[in-house]
């Protein structure tokens, strides 16, 4: 018998909620296959198992459980079942996509209509029949049984609601966000931005660059290389505060919002300062594939001391976004729109970005604050000669 222990996902962290199990109790299981989704407060990790054999759960979704508490038992004297193979993940030598192995691995290991232990007490208490569910390959949640007992008895339509737990990523999210509000003085400063000098150089280079470097050049690395250059000019901003400290870095380690199935996710690109074009470009690729992989690891997200967001991905047009603490100060991106403005006494229609710099008041004065965001305007309006010394070719390391 092996116990299987919840290990430390990171420095600091003393607990974890179970979200999911991805087997069911009894299921025969194969070494390094996922068996369970854990959230800490700073990410969702998938926990492995140690052995090959037949899995006893201890723990229940929703769980709160502690870094070494068991939480389930393999056995690993058991046999594996008669006709079936191990999982992908264990299989030396996968047979070729065509042969499609995945589907039967996964219709041995997870049953559809399988319920999770939590659901299935709840099921023998209500004496409800549930053939499918919402969960991974079609397996029973506690959730679909709350929202069937919900929709039961219900006339003239359904009326039927949804209750579910917010993850422990979510719910130290939603913690960190209200404790910035009432315990920084935050405020936020906006500008615009002429877009079409960033476009001229990305229609120009954007086919060589693919083919140089393997990566689009987008408009993020512009961005993050605006903001590096203004965070060193503007060493406040780059700055945070620890207890009656004000401590400023002389390296600027650049966090970046993304999307991810289990929420918005900040991954940090290191020494910012040190990167180019295409260093920006592959890191951010690297980093926001492993977001939306659920492979982040803690670490990639542990730090930053300034972060950027882009809500106009989603179609913003503007907004005040929340600083991530405990840095002083983040960058909002939006939606391009074209838009008549004023050049040289002419009207023309440009291609126009509005930008928002919350920070906080604190440590952060309006000169400091302002100046940055209009370094910031000043370098994206004129990439080639303030980001790229006069030579847009050699930069993008073409």
């Amino acid at each position: 018998m092996l116990e299987m222990k919840v290990p430390s996902p990171g420095e600091s962290i003393t607990e974890v909620e179970i979200a999911a199990w991805l087997v069911s109790d009894g299921d025969y299981v194969e070494k390094d296959q996922a068996i369970a989704e854990v959230d800490s407060d700073k990410a969702t990790l998938e926990l492995p198992a140690e052995e090959a054999g037949v899995i006893s759960l201890r723990a229940e979704e929703g769980d709160v459980v502690e870094v070494g508490q068991v939480v389930c038992i393999i056995d690993t004297t058991a046999e594996r079942p008669s006709g079936s193979t191990p999982t992908p993940e264990s299989t030396p030598n996968p047979a070729p996509i065509s042969e499609k192995p995945a589907s039967v691995a996964i219709s041995q290991t997870y049953a559809t209509g399988t319920a999770s232990p939590s659901a299935k007490k709840m099921l023998a208490e209500t004496g409800l029949k549930m053939n499918k569910g919402t969960g991974k390959d079609g397996r029973i949640t506690k959730a679909d049984v709350i929202e069937a007992v919900a929709s039961m008895g219900s006339a003239g339509g359904e009326r039927s609601s949804k209750s579910k737990k917010m993850s422990s990523l979510r719910r130290k999210l939603a913690s960190r966000l209200v404790s910035v509000k009432n315990e920084t003085a935050m405020l936020t400063t906006f500008n615009e931005v002429d877009m079409k000098p960033i476009f001229d150089i990305r229609n120009k280079y954007k086919e060589a660059f693919v083919e140089k470097h393997g990566v689009k050049l987008g408009f993020m690395s512009f961005f993050t290389l605006a903001a590096t250059r203004a965070l060193q000019m503007y060493p406040a901003t780059n700055s945070m505060i620890d207890g009656n400290h004000m401590v400023s870095f002389d390296y600027v380690d650049i966090s970046i919002a993304v999307s991810g199935p289990k929420g918005l996710m900040v991954p940090v690109l290191r020494n910012a300062e040190n990167m180019d074009f295409a260093d920006v470009e592959r890191e951010i690729g690297r980093l926001a594939t492993k977001v939306r992989d659920g492979k982040i690891t803690i670490d990639e997200m542990t730090g930053g001391t300034f972060t950027i967001t882009n809500g106009g991905v989603f179609g913003s047009m503007l907004s005040t976004p929340i600083i991530n603490p405990p840095q002083s100060a983040i960058l909002g991106m939006h939606n391009i729109i074209q838009r008549p403005v004023a050049i040289d006494g002419k009207v023309v229609i440009r291609p126009m970005m509005y930008v928002a710099l919350s920070y906080d008041h604190r440590i952060i004065d309006g000169r400091e604050s302002v100046g940055t965001l209009v370094a910031i305007k000043e370098a994206l309006e004129n990439p080639e000669e303030v980001l790229m010394s006069g030579n847009a070719k050699k930069a993008l390391n073409l």
